[in-house]
């Protein structure tokens, strides 16, 4: 067991497996990809979030926007948690854990224009996808290329969909 906070927690459980990545290196893995599991289910969220609430001249054009965008991270979201279950672990993907655990920044209940949603959306983006490629790099470290390249496709459509919705704040006067 470890502690955290003077509460006594349970290391996650990791699975027998055929996979040949050690197993210390699996439960690092775990550990990794169980953060950025949060991170995403929480991004995916935030994208409803906007989706729900936008407002104003833009509105169908950035609902939509939202409504794809939050659709792509559902699935980067399974293909995570899918990653962590095929090493071994568990995929701890509750609300509640992800809250617990996720590097965004919580998205203003506040925002209803479209462009403020912009910038809220972009910011998130932007910092999942800098999540996104530093799990690149840390996945190579520990030589598992697999997830190396999951996170690269990942770190891929997180950029576009960065585009897409930056798109809606770079126009020239």
């Amino acid at each position: 067991m470890k502690t955290m906070n003077s509460t006594c927690v349970e290391a996650p459980k990791m699975y027998e497996t055929e996979n040949d990545i050690s197993l210390q290196r699996r439960t690092q893995l775990n550990a990794l990809l169980n953060q950025r599991l949060a991170s995403a289910v929480d991004l995916q969220m935030q994208m409803k979030q906007a989706h729900w609430n936008v407002k104003g001249p833009s509105f169908i054009g950035l609902h939509e926007l939202f409504d794809k965008v939050a659709a792509a991270v559902e699935g980067y979201v399974d293909e995570i948690a899918e990653r962590i279950v095929q090493l071994g672990g568990v995929a701890e993907g509750t609300v509640r854990m992800a809250a617990a655990r996720t590097r965004l920044t919580e998205y203003s209940p506040e925002i209803s224009e479209g462009m403020a949603h912009v910038e809220g959306v972009a910011r998130a983006l932007s910092t999942f996808g800098q999540e996104a490629r530093n799990t690149i790099n840390e996945a190579d470290e520990m030589e598992d290329a697999d997830t190396a390249d999951l996170f690269t496709e990942i770190s891929r459509g997180i950029d576009k969909w960065l585009w897409f919705v930056e798109a809606h704040s770079q126009a020239t006067k």
